[in-house]
């Protein structure tokens, strides 16, 4: 299983300290996680794209090239790009010229957006919300297949024999389709024969063990090899396990219960988060052997070839994150990988029979 991060590049206010800092230290900030997550082994780094002033990164292909620079195996990809605001030739030009910079680490991370910002900011109507995604994506996929394209469809000009440049190392540039609770979206994945990013951030892990499936098997249905599949969620690691719920609640309370406040939402209260990181709880919120743990437990359920941690949610102190990505490659996937070649292929299969 590959184990790395995800991060959108917070600018809250320290909710303990009241201090913000600028985009620039942020961003600064940003690039050295990602050095240390590459220097300690992990071995994905993602950003997000959000067009929000509690968040530093608009465009992740720039700030994921900066990071390219400064690193040499961590694979870099968005997380996510939200390909439906976007322009699907822009996008391809943007993430081959990442794979050239990296020598051939770039991947996209396709999403239709859980915020809405980009949509009136491009210009396009949230009524196509899903039609814009479908759309786009056909495009996208189009584009890293060959070198030249005719393409006609509604929301955007048509492409007749265009050649789109430059082309990137990796045949084919990688594209996973991020899924949020949609059973049609993980359809979808599969069908096109994608690899799946499955966000669980609420509710227990189990209740989304439906999608894997529906993902494999219309992958399936089509003949298509089985997609891989990325499980990504929230957490925070410390030496302890006290320490760690300690550090991450208060930035996770501001920013959850900020979003909340605008998507109506009741406020969550420590009881709740404590709640999420126990082992049936979608929070990775604790000591390395708790994530260990945890992580060993989804993989049960999912077979999953990837897990993606998200460490910031809200602003979390520096050297706090710092920490939390060392013990991650230095304890935790470490470990994680040993048990899982211990376990070998089939052992997932014989729990699962065994449970039943």
């Amino acid at each position: 299983m590959e184990l790395g991060l995800y991060t959108f590049a917070e600018l809250t206010p320290d909710p303990v300290t009241g201090r913000s800092i600028s985009p620039s230290e942020r961003l600064r900030n940003l690039i050295e996680e990602a050095t240390l997550a590459d220097e300690v082994g992990l071995d994905v780094f993602g950003i997000g794209e959000h067009h929000r002033p509690d968040f530093a990164v608009s465009a992740p292909a720039i700030a994921l090239a900066a990071v390219a620079e400064r690193t040499q195996r961590i694979r870099l990809t968005s997380a996510v790009s939200v390909l439906s605001s976007d322009d699907p030739v822009r996008v391809f030009q943007q993430f081959a010229t990442l794979d050239l910079l990296s020598g051939g680490r770039a991947e996209i991370m396709a999403g239709r957006g859980s915020f809405i910002e980009s949509f009136p900011l491009f210009g396009y109507d949230l009524a196509d919300y899903d039609e814009l995604f479908a759309e786009k994506l056909e495009l996208l996929l189009q584009l890293r297949e060959a070198e030249r394209v005719s393409w006609t469809g509604r929301h955007r000009a048509p492409l007749d024999g265009a050649a789109v440049y430059p082309r990137p190392l990796q045949d084919p540039l990688p594209v996973w389709v991020a899924v949020g609770g949609n059973p049609a979206s993980a359809a979808r994945a599969g069908a096109l024969g994608l690899p799946m990013a499955l966000a669980i951030i609420g509710g227990m892990p189990e209740r989304f063990a439906p999608f894997a499936e529906i993902h494999r098997r219309a992958a399936l249905e089509l003949n298509h090899p089985a997609p891989a599949l990325s499980i990504n969620s929230h957490g925070f690691i410390a030496d302890t396990s006290q320490e760690a719920a300690d550090i991450a609640w208060p930035p996770f309370e501001a920013m959850m219960n900020k979003i909340g406040r605008e998507r109506g939402w009741p406020p969550m209260g420590r009881d709740q988060f404590e709640a999420s990181r126990t082992l049936r709880g979608a929070n990775f919120v604790g000591s390395p052997e708790e994530v260990v743990e945890k992580i060993l437990f989804q993989h049960e359920i999912f077979e999953h070839d990837r897990f993606l941690l998200q460490l910031t949610v809200g602003s979390v102190d520096h050297a706090r994150t710092m920490r939390a990505i060392e013990l991650y490659g230095t304890e935790v996937a470490p470990a994680v990988r040993t048990e899982l070649a211990r376990r070998g292929p089939g052992a997932v299969a014989a729990t699962a029979a065994d449970e039943r």
